[in-house]
């Protein structure tokens, strides 16, 4: 099935600020996180999508990743999120995309997935504004970024050719109250490491 989405992500993980699994004199995800683990969540919102014929503008999804240790040695515990609003067709397209089954930018992380602990369909609120993003979903996590002032009032700093998802990704940091809580899972992401950018994918 082919696919394409454009939109916004951001992620907030528990490093401190700059996340050494990007930014290392080692290959990618070589360095050793700053906190021994990484605990990370991500947020996705599709401005304009389709998978196949079934449109998935203006739907939202979100990650949960935990990695005991070293990031490329691999055994994470993955959680997915999918929007409630959408319909049943939708629902299973961004079950694909945002699992990595459908291929794109997440499959390319799939053999690093030890665990999958599961795929709940609920309410996602997405908010972006000027060099803020937040997300929320009720009982489950409350986490937003800002990005870290730059020598020019108002804007971003930007870092190209480092992340997986993005072309360029703002480096930021969590707000006072990020949080994440299931699966036994729990972390407080607040001044952490955290980036953002737009994105365009496809699985061709």
């Amino acid at each position: 099935m082919n696919w394409q989405l454009s939109g916004e992500y951001f992620e907030n993980c528990n490093c401190d600020v700059v996340c050494p699994c990007l930014f290392s004199p080692a290959p990618q995800m070589t360095a050793r996180p700053t906190q021994g683990a990484c605990e990370v969540a991500f947020a996705f919102h599709v401005d304009r999508g389709s998978y196949g014929d079934t449109s998935i503008a203006g739907l939202n999804a979100a990650l949960a990743i935990r990695s005991p240790g070293v990031m490329s040695e691999g055994n994470w515990s993955v959680a997915a999120y999918v929007d409630e609003r959408a319909d049943d067709r939708q629902r299973e397209a961004l079950q694909a995309i945002f699992t990595g089954a459908a291929g794109g930018p997440i499959a390319n992380l799939a053999p690093l997935i030890g665990n999958v602990l599961g795929v709940k369909s609920v309410p996602i609120a997405w908010n972006q504004e000027g060099l803020r993003r937040s997300v929320e979903i009720p009982g489950i996590a409350r986490i937003a970024v800002r990005a870290i002032p730059s020598g020019v009032p108002g804007s971003e700093i930007w870092a190209s050719n480092a992340s997986p998802f993005a072309p360029a990704v703002s480096l930021a940091a969590g707000e006072d109250g990020s949080t994440f809580v299931d699966y036994g899972m729990r972390w407080d992401t607040t001044g952490k490491n955290a980036h953002y950018a737009p994105i365009n994918w496809s699985n061709s």
